[in-house]
């Protein structure tokens, strides 16, 4: 973390943007700019985006898994001019997790790892069941859980029991945390689907407009349930300052208040307000020590930290300016306050001399610290604005025959043919297979516009002091 603005007491602070989001199968509006709030200051850091009933189609679906799908791609082109990269994402069926971090921090996002568990239609069809996506961030275990639960008034149980099973079930391949529970800092978000029980719709809505909706927190069910069961309590979240977020018209700020079709027509029930869209945290309990709380403790200043990583949530609200869902976005911001364990990335990568494609280029790579390296491990050539990983222009795999020493210095040849003609602001990034992550980056350099580009007619001859 480039941290000078952010140091605070021997912590580090980073800042991360949340959203939920129901898009109810719409297409993304083409603006999204308040939705992310880009020029907010302090500058956001990380930003998690969670999508509920995704378009997922068979036909839909199956085109996504070939390419980004339309709300990936609107954040990504978002956010990429902003010098935010995709670190990875998971989707089933309509749920979607993106995670978006700023260039300076790839290096210190490893371990990497998603997972899915599907809950609706007896298991088999994820319309319903949660997405996760889990890494180390600067050595402190995260992991970020999109759920969409069991719909309808009756079901508070259900969705309680779908949570436990979500958790149950969710695993990785992370000695030191296994489980969801596990990780230092839990974020559950999503539809998570809980009402508001036993108030009319009269007094729902007098006391919306009137701004009362400290009335309605009582009869909320998730708060209801938090209080009969011991493993939500665990859970913390800001207070509903903001309006129920379901159900409204679409494209209009007025409730809709219809009644809800079933398989046999309508039930007779006219829909009630909710806060079915919900941001939560759970920082782990310190009578469960693991060995990540060993391994951070280790890595402070002084050793005594007791609470390695500090959540602070800064905004609580929801964004009534988008309507093409009968969900309004939610919106949380958090501070998270760490002790580094570490600041200096895996691998050091360095372009070597003048780089044109008029002429084959060297780079040199060094491991600094060891780690399970493979010969699948690959240096990709970035343009400065890329969006993810595989957004490269061309890449070469690193030694191929034997893996390096650590601090041993690694020279690899680029073909001339693989280098941009048109030249401009590039970057290299070292890809761990095993890790699913960016290693190292180097600085930022200039790769100068071919004299071939000029012969071949794709600039004019004389521009940036070529063939002059």
């Amino acid at each position: 973390m480039s941290t000078g603005r952010f140091r605070s007491g021997g912590r580090d602070k980073c800042r991360m943007h949340m959203v939920t989001w129901n898009v109810a199968t719409a297409e993304p509006p083409e603006d999204i700019t308040s939705l992310l709030q880009l020029d907010v200051q302090p500058p956001t850091d990380l930003y998690v985006i969670g999508l509920q009933e995704v378009s997922s189609s068979p036909v839909r679906f199956i085109s996504d898994l070939l390419v980004e799908d339309s709300w990936s791609h609107v954040f990504m082109d978002t956010l990429a001019p902003r010098g935010f990269i995709k670190v990875t994402s998971v989707r089933m069926q309509g749920l979607l997790l993106l995670v978006f971090a700023k260039q300076v921090h790839l290096p210190y996002i490893r371990d990497i790892q998603t997972t899915y568990t599907r809950t609706g239609i007896f298991g088999y069809w994820g319309n319903k069941g949660g997405v996760s996506v889990r890494f180390s961030f600067y050595g402190h275990m995260v992991c970020f859980l999109n759920c969409h639960l069991a719909a309808h008034m009756n079901y508070a149980l259900q969705r309680v029991d779908e949570f436990e099973y979500i958790l149950e079930t969710q695993d990785f391949d992370i000695s030191e945390s296994p489980n969801v529970l596990d990780h230092k800092v839990v974020f559950w978000f999503g539809d998570l689907n809980f009402r508001i029980a036993d108030h009319g719709l009269h007094f729902l809505r007098s006391s919306i407009n009137s701004g009362r909706l400290n009335l309605l927190w009582s009869k909320d069910q998730l708060l209801m349930m938090k209080k009969k069961e011991a493993f939500l309590q665990e859970f913390e979240e800001g207070p509903l300052n903001f309006k129920p977020t379901y159900k409204f018209a679409r494209n209009s700020d007025t409730y809709d208040t219809s009644s809800p079709k079933t398989w046999f027509g309508f039930n007779g029930k006219k829909r009630k307000p909710a806060w079915t869209d919900r941001i939560l945290w759970r920082i782990k309990p310190k009578d469960l020590p693991s060995e990540d709380d060993e391994k951070a403790s280790t890595c402070t200043d002084d050793g005594q930290d007791e609470y390695p990583i500090m959540v602070t949530q800064d905004k609580y609200t929801s964004d009534m300016s988008y309507g093409v869902s009968d969900h309004k976005p939610v919106i949380a911001t958090f501070s998270l306050e760490l002790r580094k364990c570490f600041d200096t990335p895996m691998v050091h990568i360095s372009p070597v001399g003048v780089w044109s494609a008029d002429q084959d280029a060297v780079l040199t790579y060094t491991v600094q610290e060891d780690f399970m390296s493979s010969t699948w491990d690959w240096i990709g050539l970035y343009k400065v604005g890329f969006k993810s990983a595989s957004d490269y222009e061309t890449f070469v795999w690193v030694r191929e025959n034997e893996l390096p020493e650590t601090n041993e210095v690694i020279q690899i040849s680029v073909d001339k043919d693989e280098i941009p003609l048109l030249g401009g602001q590039y970057v290299l990034g070292y890809y761990s297979t095993n890790m699913q992550s960016i290693l190292g980056l180097s600085s930022n350099f200039q790769i100068l516009e071919s004299k071939r580009a000029v012969m071949e007619g794709l600039v004019p001859e004389g521009i940036n002091g070529i063939n002059k």
